[in-house]
């Protein structure tokens, strides 16, 4: 979490399981409350899609309180990137690996370890040619798989292919 400048709430995002992927039907992130019914996204999103660190999104509460996610207000322009670590099984040493790499290009990255996930939260203010190289070359050396769980324009304009 970076800088609040509100008190923070949890959102809720409903997820859509395919197979048996995401492993939970829902997902909450922390979120800096604005007080006008929507949040400002504190928290890197493991599972759910089309949304990045930064976003505000409006919220709506449901009878018990609970804040639900509804449509994104403001785009942060940040894009995530999930990876599942393969090297070295992806162990904790592989998945703080994969975050310093590409910290050196100004991205922050966080891990889980129950799925070997690495999640990357990735501003437009980082050389993302540079950070697309290298996503693809750990791609064909089968240190991990790649999913864009949230791209902008600016992310696609610089595609390596």
């Amino acid at each position: 979490m970076t800088n609040p400048e509100g008190p923070y709430v949890k959102v809720h995002f409903r997820l859509e399981i395919e197979g048996d992927w995401p492993p939970a039907p829902v997902e909450s992130l922390w979120a800096v409350d604005q007080g006008d019914g929507t949040a400002r996204l504190d928290n890197f999103p493991w599972f759910v899609r089309g949304i990045a660190c930064g976003d505000v999104v409006a919220t709506e509460p449901d009878e018990e309180g609970v804040r639900w996610a509804g449509e994104v207000v403001r785009r942060s322009e940040n894009c995530t990137i999930r990876l599942i670590v393969l090297r070295d099984g992806g162990s904790g040493a592989a998945r703080q690996s994969v975050i310093n790499a590409f910290r050196e290009l100004g991205v922050d990255g966080e891990g889980i370890e129950r799925f070997r996930i690495v999640a990357l939260d990735i501003p437009p203010t980082a050389d993302l040619a540079k950070v697309q190289r290298l996503l693809q070359h750990g791609v064909t050396k089968e240190w991990w798989h790649m999913e864009e769980g949230c791209i902008t324009a600016q992310w696609r304009a610089a595609s390596v292919g």
